[in-house]
């Protein structure tokens, strides 16, 4: 008899922790990096000069996300804005040449560097110091990017 008061207790005990246990968190995406609608809406609403560089064409099929990363980087930086001249690539793994880029946005994980070729000092957008507003990185000194595994 004492043996199942026992077994009761101990299954009464591993309901009461499962009862209690948190779900699992959603996945959410990393705060520095776009959408693709962030990207598009802010490339609708921007005044400024852009220069496309990469995959231009319009495709209704989705692009493979995994593969396709899109960069915004541009010359200026006004106060917690990013404008001037800007240059958006859309494309895979590859090292952009980036001179005079002051500020830069991506809808993946980016590298940034402060010389040519992905060479020098390079840091990563999701360490980005300085944030301006619409998620762009205020990235001071960089001439090349680092798209991707290339």
């Amino acid at each position: 008899m004492q043996f199942f008061a026992l077994a009761k207790l101990f299954v009464l005990a591993a309901m009461a922790v499962v009862g209690s246990a948190s779900p699992t968190p959603e996945v959410v995406p990393a705060s520095f990096i776009w959408t693709d609608a962030e990207f598009d809406h802010w490339l609708a609403t921007t005044d400024a000069e852009i220069t496309y560089y990469g995959n231009t064409a319009p495709n209704p099929l989705a692009p493979r996300a995994a593969l396709n990363t899109r960069v915004t980087y541009c010359s200026t930086r006004i106060e917690n804005l990013c404008g001037g001249a800007c240059t958006v690539y859309d494309g895979g793994a590859t090292c952009l040449d980036a001179p005079n880029t002051n500020c830069l946005a991506a809808t993946n994980n980016v590298g940034f560097c402060d010389r040519g070729g992905c060479g020098g000092s390079c840091h990563q957008l999701s360490t980005c110091g300085t944030r301006l507003d619409n998620n762009f990185c205020y990235t001071p000194g960089t001439r090349s990017i680092a798209v991707g595994s290339f």
